[in-house]
């Protein structure tokens, strides 16, 4: 590593000195003007293809013209005399972009700055108490089903949740082996037709089944997760096996540690006995092998990025499984497959061992059978680890019998109200927009739902902030995450190579400058405090589970539970497009709908308490889709 020279600090200094005397301080435009210079030197080099990452070494000399170009993207004016006194400047600042890049710095090196959603004069719950789970399960609505269920002739076993689950493995009414047996073999029966694994973890879960019942056998009886078999979303790193993060180019990809949420699973002597799909670099559903599928209509994606999470928890292939959400990637598969799903707020479960895409936004959570599930799982995996330094001295404190009818409830009014079709509106927006009315009915019906549990609903506005507008952000720290991959040319490898897709994404990025960075952050400062104001007045409120919400809560932090909230008619209008596989290819009859319950920071109790007595008294979650 070679420092910097007191002649480099000096040119740098002059730069910026003449920068703000030409009255630029505000914009500077290096990253835009870096990529603009290095295009002009690899003239030669195919479009979409940027080497073997040494070109990097042959910069063309910075121009005017390149200033003029740099300047356009950047929507600022450089006047001809400006532009002579900058090329210094950016000549210097150019070398210390390189120096920089000869670092090569891995995905799992984070940023010198540690985001933190809490709000000034916040005052967060520490006190960790003991978990209270619900009665113990009904035994008899499995009797009969139990034997079955483990030779593989009902679907009773592999559908149940993990508070049953765990009552049948306590009382050593089913043993952890005979629960890892059933679902190895379910997945490896349904993955052919829902490509939802990537690696199973066969060796090792046979290992963990044994221990476990020789442990429970002998009166050593860890908790609800003892014996609970799971899948781990592909970017979270397991000892032993590959870690691809669903990307072609990283099928090989080893790590020599667990992620810390693997090794917190292990002490509650949970079964890992597969690592699931991710779309490429945690985008969609599309992997390097295949499309993951929702079990309820096979020739729909499942969504992503926790696809095969979602998928094989709703096929009841695993007990429960972990994903990631940095903008919807839990929220959005447990939608279309209907599973339940918990987004816990920003900075409650450390991350280490997980794949980095967004250093300020990335979260890891379960998504389960049931809510309680769900908050079962949280209760094991949260907290700081010593290495996330994200994470806050935050408690979740599960208590099954918590006072839900005493929560300050609101719905979010506009989330619940019929869209008009604009008359000039082109087929396809007329299709999507009769799409979300129709599933409106359910939205609604879960309202009438709440209001007969005693619930004293009070409409509510999201602020009027762009929130939208600092999703850039996303990019921006995702582009510096995969630096080396976009330099090098291996973006080529990915699947999806759309504009919508991280290839194209990641380019962009790289012209959004350091300054408008920085700005998009102290928005988000202005975003944090409009959405305290918003939970100020409320423990919980109710929404769908799309549309502005998403966007903001991910931005500033807050925790969400989703759960499945019925399945379309027969009625139901059908998908924008039927072609296999199609992004379009979503809705329609026989598929399911959510609903989602949104918290203040770190609320997460309060919200999966009344998401729960929700469920109870909906029973959605009991649905399961018929597989053959």
């Amino acid at each position: 590593m070679e420092l910097q020279t007191s002649s480099s600090i000096s040119t740098r200094r002059r730069f910026l000195a003449v920068c703000s005397a030409a009255g630029l301080g505000q914009t500077l435009l290096p990253g835009a003007l870096f990529t603009l210079s290095v295009a002009e030197a690899r003239g030669a080099v195919p479009a979409g293809f940027a080497g073997d990452g040494d070109k990097d070494a042959a910069f063309a000399t910075i121009t005017p013209e390149m200033i003029d170009a740099a300047a356009a993207i950047a929507g600022i004016h450089v006047s001809s005399e400006q532009k002579t006194m900058m090329l210094e400047g950016l000549t210097g600042q150019r070398e210390s972009i390189k120096a920089i890049r000869a670092l090569h710095m891995p995905n799992s090196v984070a940023p010198a700055f540690v985001f933190d959603p809490v709000p000034a004069g916040a005052v967060l719950e520490t006190e960790k108490r003991p978990i209270k789970m619900s009665a113990a399960a009904d035994e008899r609505r499995l009797a009969g089903e139990i034997a079955a269920g483990v030779a593989g002739a009902s679907d009773a076993l592999a559908f149940a949740t993990i508070r049953e689950l765990a009552e049948l493995v306590k009382t050593r009414k089913v043993s952890a082996m005979e629960l890892t047996k059933m679902y190895l073999a379910r997945l490896k029966r349904f993955d052919p037709k829902l490509h939802f694994v990537i690696t199973l973890t066969e060796e090792r879960a046979l290992k963990q089944a044994e221990a476990a019942d020789r442990e429970i056998a002998s009166g050593r009886y860890r908790g609800p997760l003892h014996g609970i078999p799971w899948g781990a979303k592909d970017l979270l790193a397991v000892k032993g096996y590959p870690t691809t993060w669903g990307a072609a180019g990283f099928e090989t990809q080893v790590f020599d540690v667990d992620a810390t949420v693997v090794e917190r699973l292990d002490e509650a002597g949970a079964i890992l006995i597969a690592k699931t799909t991710l779309g490429a670099l945690a985008q969609g559903d599309l992997w390097f092998g295949a499309r993951t599928r929702s079990p309820w209509n096979t020739k729909q994606g499942s969504s992503g990025s926790s696809a095969g999470s979602a998928s094989a928890v709703a096929a009841g292939c695993v007990g429960f499984a972990l994903g990631t959400e940095t903008l919807g990637s839990i929220a959005s598969p447990s939608t279309r497959c209907g599973a339940t799903g918990l987004r816990p707020s920003f900075g409650l479960v450390p991350r280490t061992g997980a794949m980095a895409l967004s250093w300020t936004m990335d979260k890891i959570g379960p998504i389960c059978r049931s809510v309680e599930d769900c908050a079962l799982v949280l209760s094991a995996i949260y907290g700081p680890d010593g290495h996330d330094l994200s994470v806050q001295h935050a408690a979740f404190n599960w208590d099954a019998g918590l006072d839900w009818k005493r929560l300050r409830v609101g719905y979010l009014k506009t989330a619940f109200e019929a869209q008009p079709i604009a008359a000039d509106a082109k087929a396809e927006e007329r299709q999507y927009v009769t799409a979300r009315n129709y599933d409106l009915k359910y939205a609604t019906a879960a309202l009438e739902v709440l209001r007969g549990m005693s619930i004293a609903l009070k409409p509510v506005e999201m602020p009027k902030f762009p929130f939208g507008e600092i999703v850039p952000v996303l990019e921006a720290e995702g582009a510096a995450a995969f630096d080396e991959l976009t330099r090098s040319g291996r973006d080529a490898l990915l699947t999806g190579q759309k504009s919508y897709d991280w290839p194209n994404t990641f380019r962009v990025a790289r012209f959004y400058s350091a300054v408008d960075y920085v700005q998009a952050m102290r928005a988000r400062t202005l975003a944090i405090g409009e959405m305290a104001k918003l939970f100020a007045d409320f423990d919980v409120i109710v929404t769908t589970s799309q549309g502005a919400q998403l966007t903001a809560t991910n931005l500033t932090g807050q925790p969400a539970v989703i759960v499945p909230n019925g399945i379309r008619g027969d009625d139901a209008p059908k998908p924008v497009s039927e072609e296999d596989g199609s992004p379009d290819n979503t809705g329609g009859p026989g598929t399911p709908v959510s609903l989602t319950f949104l918290g203040g920071l770190y609320g997460e109790a309060r919200v999966a308490a009344l998401a729960r007595a929700y469920q109870e008294a909906t029973g959605f979650h009991r649905l399961h889709p018929k597989l053959g």
